[in-house]
């Protein structure tokens, strides 16, 4: 177990949202002055429908993700914007490295080849792969996919495990899809991640089984962003302590249970 941010690192985030500056920056952020894409607002790319994580509601985009992320602006002083955006920009960098975005909160899986690509923040969940089928299914396990038409979330962890185990994956933009090709019989299974698949267990889907595989979900800020990376780990750490964190899982979850505790 790795050691926790220190608390006296809220004082250094709090100090660092002073020193935030208007968009036009080109470095803005990389030399340890907090600087934000748009002035007064942190800018989230996400990617819903991810629910409990991300999901549109009353035409906003509301769950985990930006409670959390809530939680960062509100330590900055500043207000929360979520950007709908593509995964596959979002997990490559691309989205952050354009400044459409100050950071990235979407289920984002911390492995080392994004962190070639972003710097990640401490954990802060903990998650495994799930398989989702239509009720009465034959598969049950993971012999059972031999031969079957896998939906997976393109740029994903499940899709990246697919591929690995030599099966056959069907790709798709985002979640929603997923559902939709195997409720239309496109594919035999879905794989994501089985949090978010569990809420779509029931009328006419299961979860059949789960895959462990130790992921750990991490924010993401451009690499070099170490003044927003610091600020978002205060608050994480702020939030773990002071019971915030077990309050938003039970909230979008209904259980504190599935929870990573934020290291550095």
């Amino acid at each position: 177990m790795r050691h926790p941010l220190p608390v006296s690192a809220l004082a250094a985030a709090a100090l660092l949202a002073l020193t935030a500056c208007s968009s036009g920056n080109d470095t803005a952020g990389d030399d340890g002055e907090l600087a934000l894409v748009n002035d007064g607002t942190l800018t989230v790319c996400t990617n819903p429908p991810f629910e409990p994580f991300e999901y549109e509601e009353d035409g906003e985009i509301v769950g985990l993700d930006m409670a959390i992320t809530g939680e960062i602006a509100a330590d900055l002083g500043v207000e929360l914007r979520p950007l709908n955006t593509g995964f596959d920009a979002i997990e490559s960098g691309a989205a952050l490295n354009a400044r459409q975005c100050d950071i990235a909160a979407s289920a984002l899986t911390i492995n080392e080849a994004r962190e070639k690509n972003v710097d990640f923040t401490d954990a802060y969940f903990d998650a495994d792969q799930g398989v989702l089928v239509a009720s009465g299914s034959t598969v049950t396990d993971e012999a059972g996919l031999e031969g079957a038409k896998i939906g997976v979330q393109q740029a994903t962890t499940g899709a990246t495990w697919v591929d690995e185990q030599g099966l056959e994956g069907v790709q798709f933009e985002d979640l929603g899809l997923q559902i939709q090709s195997l409720r239309n019989g496109q594919v035999d299974v879905v794989m994501n991640d089985v949090t978010v698949l569990e809420a779509y267990a029931g009328d006419g889907l299961e979860i059949a089984f789960v895959v462990p595989t130790g992921e750990q979900y991490g924010l993401a800020v451009r690499t070099g962003n170490t003044a927003l990376l610091d600020a978002a780990n205060a608050t994480l750490e702020r939030i773990t302590q002071d019971g915030t964190y077990d309050e938003l899982v039970a909230e979008y979850f209904g259980t504190g249970e599935p929870t990573a505790e934020p290291t550095d």
